[in-house]
């Protein structure tokens, strides 16, 4: 018999992903990961570990199998807290989901459940893998494809997975509807059935992100700039390209900003705390329309910000992603200098797949999308597909 073991968050989804895999056979043992201790920086009800734990312990006990609960709060300090604070610090803004899955569950916890005898590691995500017959170094290729639920489809958060990840990993849920989950929950009288979703930081639960940033980087009081959408800056002459590489870059460059180029309109507690497209937390007003951060200086913590949605700051069509930060999971597909690829691709969970094309230069790789996205940005992951396959991703530059 084959040995699973799932990560059980409390959730309705890894109940389900336990449950399901207990009627296809598999030995089931349960993990709950403790990921926080300091509970003075989220919000109260939203996400608390210890009802969390106590609900996955039970879930355990309903479906008769064994439980216990792991402490990686150090190993999640290390790979995911700290990294938070550096990425911001430079300001930049990083998805810790992400990275919580490529360092955290199918990293450190998929070590754990491997020298416990696991064959597999199970998880609640809505995403499913499939193996094709693709002569690579003799070893079979799993591919990585989008839920079968539109509306809840998780795979960009396991955009970071490598090959060796996916082959140990399992599913349960892939193929089924959140409301399809919540009933066969209910079926089995599983206490989870009707709990709410979590939301926020992966394992921690929603955070107060200025209190949480606080811990480590320190309000410093700067100026929220304006600038007019008809400013400058966005009237800049298109040149002659040489090359299409010379155009792509041209075109993936950010705007420039100055404090010359717009008005003070209010102050703030630190740039390194705002991103870019952020509406809330700006506390301006007397405008028509919401203004909207356009681009943060944490050097000179200034803050630049553009009233209205479709402010032209806030759009741009290609981004870069420098040589070390590109991640294929599909290593056969990977692309040479010179060559590009027609993918669909997004730059947030929950974005509708963009048609792109993606293009490999010597020192990175280029994403311009068809339609010019809103916000993009840096430390932020671009994850690129084919139909329903996540082929790979990257660190936005």
């Amino acid at each position: 018999m084959k040995r699973v073991i799932v990560g059980l968050s409390g959730g309705v989804d890894s109940s389900v992903a336990a449950y399901l895999l207990q009627q296809q056979g598999y030995e089931v043992i349960g993990l709950f990961m403790k990921n926080w201790h300091d509970d003075s920086v989220t919000i109260s009800n939203e996400c608390p570990w210890l009802e969390d734990s106590n609900d996955a312990m039970l879930v355990a006990e309903k479906l008769g199998i064994p439980f216990q609960v792991v402490d990686l709060s150090e190993q999640y300090k290390d790979k995911i807290v700290d990294y938070m604070f550096r990425e911001y610090e430079l300001g930049r803004t990083p998805n810790p989901d992400v990275l919580c899955n490529r360092e955290i569950k199918f990293d450190v916890f998929l070590k754990i459940a491997l020298d416990l005898g696991a064959d597999f590691v199970a998880t609640g995500h809505y995403c499913r893998k499939a193996e094709i017959d693709v002569d690579v170094d003799d070893k079979p290729v799993y591919q990585l494809l989008s839920g079968k639920d539109s509306n809840k489809d998780q795979s960009y958060f396991l955009c970071q997975l490598s090959q060796e990840q996916l082959e140990t990993s399992l599913f349960p849920i892939g193929e089924l509807t959140k409301p399809e989950v919540r009933a066969i929950a209910a079926e089995q009288d599983l206490i989870t059935a009707d709990k709410k979703d979590s939301q926020g930081l992966c394992f921690i639960g929603k955070v107060r992100l200025p209190d949480f940033l606080q811990q480590k980087l320190q309000p410093k009081e700067g100026v929220i700039v304006q600038i007019p959408s008809d400013a400058e800056t966005f009237k800049r002459s298109i040149p002659t390209f040489k090359s299409k590489e010379e155009e792509l870059a041209f075109y993936a460059t950010k705007f420039n900003y100055s404090r010359d180029g717009g008005k003070v309109v209010g102050k703030h507690q630190g740039a390194h705390y705002f991103t870019k497209g952020q509406r809330k937390g700006l506390a301006v007003g007397g405008t028509k329309e919401a203004l909207y951060v356009i681009e943060t200086d944490v050097d000179k913590n200034i803050i630049y910000a553009g009233e209205g949605k479709n402010h032209p700051g806030l759009y741009r069509n290609v981004l870069f992603v420098t040589n070390d930060e590109i991640h294929w999971i599909r290593e056969d597909l990977r692309l040479n200098t010179g060559k590009s690829l027609e993918v669909e691709a997004r730059i947030r969970y929950r974005q509708q797949l963009e048609k792109a094309t993606i293009h490999k230069v010597e020192n990175g790789l280029y994403v311009a999308f068809q339609n010019p996205q809103s916000a993009i940005t840096e430390g932020q992951f671009v994850a690129w597909y084919q139909e329903d396959e996540l082929l790979g991703s990257g660190v936005i530059s």
